[in-house]
């Protein structure tokens, strides 16, 4: 039985991934650093302060992790001033599920990114608690930000639904030992063998009903 259901944030409600990098890429450039073809997808889940470390000791900036941090965040947000790039349906399925369940929300963003985005979509009375992974001490693949969604929810990980589009979520969330759905990511694709961890995927989010999350 289903009694509440978490979102991921980057790429299930909000198409940022491609942001993130962008900001991260551009800042490696300027300041000197060794980008590299897999740097997205190691950062994929991580949380602010390992993406930031990541970006200091394998990147080779010579700025603090903290600074960093601070910089991407202050690009990121920047864009978002601009327009939050939500993806289609992502507000409805929200509020259809809302109407169901309660909701969590599981995020590798910083806690002021969560908080804007919901904000500036309408979505922030839709969910009854929010965790950042930077709020718990590893990020994703680690089930820490989903086991502390459920601690906030009030409800046993087993009985919550988790809605993912990455690898490293999909293994996050299954680790948790949550009902795991994936929305595989077109621009990062997990593998199949991520896949495979999932109870369901499905196509797009608009897929996403009370129906599929507890059948």
């Amino acid at each position: 039985m289903i009694d509440a259901v978490v979102f991921d944030l980057d790429g299930v409600i909000v198409d940022s991934e491609h942001v993130w990098d962008e900001a991260r890429q551009q800042l490696a450039e300027e300041r000197g650093g060794r980008w590299h073809e897999q740097a997205s997808r190691d950062m994929m889940g991580m949380s602010s302060p390992e993406w930031s470390r990541y970006m200091h000791d394998v990147i080779g900036l010579r700025e603090s992790p903290e600074e960093i941090n601070a910089e991407v965040v202050r690009r990121l947000q920047a864009v978002y001033r601009q327009r939050v790039p939500l993806i289609p349906g992502a507000v409805e399925a929200v509020k259809r599920l809302a109407a169901r369940w309660p909701l969590g929300l599981a995020s590798s963003s910083n806690r002021e990114v969560i908080d804007f985005v919901l904000e500036a979509s309408g979505l922030a009375r839709s969910f009854a608690a929010t965790v950042s992974s930077e709020e718990v001490s590893s990020g994703k693949p680690a089930p820490d930000v989903y086991l502390e969604a459920a601690r906030r929810l009030g409800v046993e990980p087993a009985c919550c639904a988790a809605v993912e589009d990455s690898e490293n979520g999909i293994s996050s969330a299954t680790a948790a030992g949550m009902r795991t759905i994936a929305i595989p990511n077109p621009r990062y694709p997990p593998a199949e063998d991520a896949l495979a961890q999932a109870d369901l995927v499905l196509a797009s989010i608009d897929e996403l009903t009370a129906e599929v999350v507890e059948p």
